[in-house]
């Protein structure tokens, strides 16, 4: 009799595991299948909004207009506060028209992207540096949303929190936070309205009488420097340029993890400026600094002071 009453209990407690196991595997399924939609929405959907962005104890006003049809994506980011900036992005080209309403600096960057489209086109990649997780359902700017989590399985990035509205998946808001939980950064939509195509007049790429000046991806220079970025990260640009104020060319590296991002400049010491020596922050972005054979390097990103030492430390020339 005591025997059959543990061979039920075993079969009793093997069934409550099993359920566990399998109740836990389905979340993690409705996760990746909720950070699939929000990756589809944002370069799919049309819509027209304004939202704000929040980094440090910056606050900036933007207004956005996306457009998906058969010839592809056409977007609009109009700064609405300070000096006068807009983004146009065609596809895979970007024209930044700068303040001074002369100069547009156009670049072919297929990873230039804004909010709403922060995760990657195929997001199944960042599962591996990244536990998603669901939870409630909260409002944002009027529209039901599904709460998703993004937590580091390391300590080389930070947690993303994002509320995608319920019936598109389109992320509404965007939270970034520290191990501490602190909040780094914060984008939310404060009016939106989702599938409506934008006028074709409304973005309108208006560069009568501008000075064009082209910045290149698509052709990198070869960096002189060996640099290992943290586990997740990969190379994503490598270019040699002519900076405002610099004495000579820069070498720009960008490192991403397909969500977060961190880039190296490298450029030769100069004894008439004062560097960066050490871990320092300006606003949500890290910043770490350090001399090399008479270079200066310098890494920053919105990423832990781990990902910035560990990146600056590893760069030797080859």
């Amino acid at each position: 009799m005591r025997a059959r009453v543990a061979w039920r209990h075993g079969w009793w407690l093997a069934g409550v595991v099993g359920l566990a196991v399998w109740s836990g595997l389905a979340r993690a399924e409705a996760a990746a299948d909720w950070l699939n939609r929000a990756a589809s929405a944002a370069r799919q959907q049309n819509y027209s909004g304004i939202y704000v962005y929040h980094h440090g104890e910056h606050v900036e006003v933007m207004r956005v207009r996306h457009r998906a049809d058969a010839s592809g994506e056409q977007e609009k980011v109009e700064i609405m506060d300070g000096s006068s900036r807009q983004f146009l992005r065609i596809n895979d080209d970007v024209y930044c028209h700068l303040p001074d309403g002369k100069h547009v600096q156009v670049e072919r960057n297929p990873l230039r992207r804004f909010f709403p489209a922060l995760l990657p086109a195929q997001p199944a990649g960042l599962l591996a540096y990244y536990e998603p997780k669901l939870g409630g359902i909260e409002r944002v700017a009027g529209h039901s949303c599904q709460v998703l989590t993004l937590e580091p399985r390391d300590g080389y990035r930070y947690a993303y929190t994002l509320w995608l509205d319920q019936r598109t998946g389109l992320p509404l808001k965007a939270r970034v936070v520290d191990d501490n939980g602190s909040a780094i950064s914060m984008f939310v939509f404060s009016e939106i309205q989702i599938g409506k195509a934008p006028d074709l007049q409304q973005l309108r790429n208006d560069m009568t009488g501008k000075i064009v000046q082209t910045v290149r991806f698509d052709k990198p220079a070869v960096s002189a420097w060996n640099v290992t970025p943290p586990p997740g990260y990969e190379k994503v640009q490598e270019a040699v340029r002519a900076l405002p104020g610099k004495r000579a060319p820069v070498t720009h590296l960008v490192f991403s993890d397909g969500l977060s991002v961190l880039s190296m400049f490298v450029e030769p010491v100069d004894p008439k400026v004062q560097t960066l020596r050490g871990l320092s922050a300006e606003g949500a972005i890290g910043i770490y600094g350090r001399e090399v054979d008479g270079y200066t390097v310098t890494t920053l990103g919105e990423v832990p002071g781990l990902a910035l030492i560990e990146t600056g430390n590893s760069a030797s020339h080859k």
